[in-house]
């Protein structure tokens, strides 16, 4: 592209595309890249709540059960044609790899039913109570797995997501377990998944996960078809490809949030992370007409001031880190 030449000290020519035609727009960072399918990622994620309606009188077991089988098919075509197949294999024949990303596919299955049932069951408040307490969550695993030890403002925020669990507990008159079986099983599934670290691409490894999966997803939609409680086929075209249509909605935003992540620093990616569950408590309270009393107000409002809390911590450890290497980088030119 032309660099444009100043004609005077406060003014400069446009700079033109190279075909004289209107002014070529400057080329986007990296990190504004990332933050675009960041945001698209985590603003899929979402809106999922109003996907899973459309998919009614579908129950939980038969959504995820073709959430599994389309998402196969869908990867098994976005590897042929991005000639990723040489991966896959290399990550099958990989004990250290499969091993892994098979219980991966377990606690992810165990998430995504979970989830869809919360939803299609009126209860899509609780589902992204879940996901806003999952960050707390996986400090608490770090802590019990890892041993890592926690500073101070992780402790409070720790501390008051405690107390929100058990306000919220009185509020609903149980314990929320649908909340703590979505944040405890996507933030396992994410220590898993981290084990793996980069030696699998985002595809490679949501292909193996749902593979594993595939027997028992097709042998349960064989179940529900022979039972006469499949809906897949007896709703039209337009619930057949509404459902079929789940693996294009398991797969892009994933493909999306690996395209970010690998451009965004891990703080932009944790502040990122907060709009799926506000955009599912928005849909749920807005559209779904869920109902929202004074006591969960309060409730939500403690987690709310959890996250604040560990998401200071997590702004001052990263600033306190990059001054550290700075200073560690002027000391050693």
């Amino acid at each position: 592209m032309p660099i444009s030449k100043p004609t005077s000290p406060s003014t400069s020519l446009p700079t033109v595309s190279p075909t004289g035609g209107k002014p070529a727009r400057p080329a986007r960072t990296e990190p504004a890249i990332g933050l675009l399918f960041g945001v698209g990622a985590y603003g899929l994620w979402g809106l999922l709540p109003l996907y899973f309606i459309l998919l009614v009188p579908a129950g939980s077991v038969e959504i995820v059960a073709n959430r599994v089988v389309w998402s196969v098919v869908f990867c098994a075509l976005a590897i042929t044609l991005t000639r990723g197949w040489q991966k896959v294999l290399a990550a099958v024949r990989d004990p250290r790899i499969l091993g892994p990303l098979g219980v991966a596919g377990v606690l992810i299955v165990i998430n995504w039913l979970t989830y869809v049932f919360a939803v299609t069951n009126g209860n899509a408040i609780e589902a992204s109570l879940g996901y806003f307490i999952n960050p707390l969550v996986s400090v608490l695993l770090g802590v019990i797995v890892l041993k890592e030890k926690l500073r101070p403002l992780q402790w409070a925020a720790v501390g008051v997501g405690f107390a929100a669990v058990v306000v919220l507990t009185i509020s609903y008159g149980k314990l929320p377990w649908i909340a703590l079986v979505l944040a405890f099983s996507f933030g396992l599934y994410g220590f898993v998944k981290n084990r793996v670290g980069g030696k699998v691409d985002a595809i490679t490894s949501l292909s193996v996960e749902t593979a594993v999966l595939t027997p028992f997803a097709a042998a349960t939609m064989v179940v529900l078809a022979v039972a006469g409680q499949s809906t897949l086929t007896d709703l039209g075209a337009g619930h057949f490809w509404l459902m079929a249509s789940s693996g294009i909605v398991t797969a892009v935003p994933l493909l999306f949030f690996g395209a970010s992540a690998r451009r965004l620093p891990m703080t932009t990616i944790g502040l990122l992370q907060y709009i799926a569950p506000l955009m599912q408590f928005a849909v749920a309270t807005l559209f779904l007409g869920e109902h929202m009393g004074l006591d969960r107000w309060i409730g939500f409002g403690i987690v709310w001031l959890a996250l604040v809390l560990l998401t200071a911590d997590s702004l001052n450890h990263y600033r306190h880190a990059s001054r550290l290497r700075r200073a560690a980088a002027q000391a050693n030119p």
